[in-house]
């Protein structure tokens, strides 16, 4: 029988381990598995690559990872946002490295990861210092610069619900990136406000198979949780 539920968000993060790149899902505060990250802060595990929209803000997620300083790298589209402190701390301390991507063209090397591409051509960057060192190609008369796909050893996802096969379902903006992320990772832990019975979960609003998932935890939302 297929049941990848987790008792807890301990328990789903259990298998980290240091030096492993991570992806993590979220755009602003939409789609942010927050509580599979405090458990990863508390797993204790280090020298992480952390792969995301932002490099965190405040004292929680991301920044909190930082903070504790578990995180070796970041890859990310955004670094700088308001409150970014402990990450701007660390970084111009020197003991944080920082790629930076456009944001398209994280979604696309992501994506490309789970399609299993060998490359992409892209014209974002051509002609900045982000495309310094790489190869650049004319294709129909325009610039594109070569970008490789981005991998993962874990994805940790936030979704709206799921079934005990790893079906999920995303809710408005927290439809980010989190289908792309769980393509391109060997292993892909989410947390969900909801687990449906099998056969309960319109199979016309499934974005993400199951067969792309590992773990699942459900963790409602506070307001959810309330209610």
């Amino acid at each position: 029988m297929i049941d990848k539920l987790a008792a807890s968000a301990a328990e789903a993060v259990s298998g980290l381990h240091d030096g492993a790149a991570i992806m993590i899902s979220g755009f602003g505060e939409a789609g942010v598995p927050a509580e599979l990250i405090d458990a990863v802060v508390d797993h204790g595990a280090t020298d992480l690559t952390i792969i995301s929209n932002n490099a965190g803000t405040g004292e929680v997620g991301i920044a909190a990872l930082i903070k504790a300083n578990r995180v070796r790298k970041v890859i990310c589209s955004y670094p700088r946002m308001a409150n970014s402190v402990h990450f701007e701390a660390r970084y111009r301390a020197g003991d944080l490295e920082l790629e930076l991507v456009p944001q398209g063209n994280l979604a696309c090397r992501i994506q490309a990861a789970g399609s299993g591409l060998g490359a992409v051509f892209t014209p974002t960057g051509y002609g900045t210092m982000l495309a310094e060192g790489k190869e650049t190609r004319e294709i129909d008369g325009r610039q594109y610069v070569l970008e490789y796909p981005i991998h993962a050893d874990f994805a940790l996802v936030k979704a709206w619900a799921a079934d005990r096969w790893g079906n999920l379902v995303y809710r408005k903006a927290a439809r980010n990136f989190g289908p792309i992320m769980a393509m391109a990772a060997k292993n892909t832990i989410v947390q969900v406000d909801q687990v449906d019975a099998l056969g309960t979960l319109d199979p016309e609003i499934v974005v993400t198979p199951g067969i792309f998932v590992n773990r699942i935890v459900a963790i409602p939302t506070r307001s959810a949780a309330a209610a």
